[in-house]
């Protein structure tokens, strides 16, 4: 059986992967990254306690078979620039140098529609960047994913997003042809895709929308 490391296990998308990672019998044991205790009370759960100021403190623990990676910020939760740079860029670049130098061959990382290292947006800016990086790295199997407008249940609902979501539920039924790749996906659709990227394996790297719901289930 292998071995999963998931960076994000309270978030959105996370929070999914994880849930989907307990009841999955090809994973023996998963290793999640946390800022503070979580409650989990399964026995192929090792919880990591992590202080994501000081990374390589940890460097030895990530290690293993596939990592997940879905952390990310809003600029409304982290104002300050530099603080949301270091969360968007710097973290995940960070842990996913740690992953190739200690073998972990498969790389799954949470961007978003729109990831352009030229953006004027530092949200899409930052991901576009962290996208062009893993690319450099050449992992056995790197997925991007990409998704729309993520729905499911926060622990902390974001009144903006809420708004967006009720928009683009009425706007669904107009998004067709090329436009179906901006329809908003359950986050849990998007988890299911990314166990499943992992587990099969296969050379495309950035999976949109609509490709990670053929790959869910």
């Amino acid at each position: 059986m292998k071995t999963a490391l998931l960076f994000g296990a309270s978030g959105l998308v996370g929070s999914h992967i994880l849930d989907q990672l307990l009841v999955d019998q090809y994973y023996g044991h998963i290793k999640v990254f946390a800022r503070k205790p979580l409650q989990i009370n399964n026995k192929k759960v090792e919880l990591i306690i992590t202080d994501f100021l000081d990374i390589s403190t940890y460097s030895h623990a990530i290690s293993g078979d596939d990592c997940f990676f879905s952390i990310g910020t809003t600029g409304k939760i982290t104002p300050d620039r530099a603080e949301f740079t270091r969360i968007e860029f710097t973290i995940p670049i960070d842990i996913a140098n740690f992953a190739k130098k200690n073998s972990i061959k498969s790389f799954l990382y949470v961007s978003t529609m729109g990831a352009n290292h030229k953006s004027i947006s530092l949200y899409l800016k930052n991901k576009g960047n962290v996208e062009n990086n893993l690319m450099d790295m050449q992992f056995s199997n790197l997925a991007i994913v990409r998704p729309s407008l993520l729905l499911g249940d926060r622990f902390s609902p974001r009144k903006d997003e809420q708004r967006y979501k009720k928009a683009f539920k009425l706007l669904n039924p107009l998004l067709i042809g090329r436009m179906r790749q901006y329809r908003p996906i359950l986050a849990k659709i998007v988890a299911e895709a990314m166990i499943n990227i992992a587990k099969n394996k296969t050379d495309q790297k950035i999976y949109k929308p609509i490709e990670l719901s053929k790959l869910a289930g």
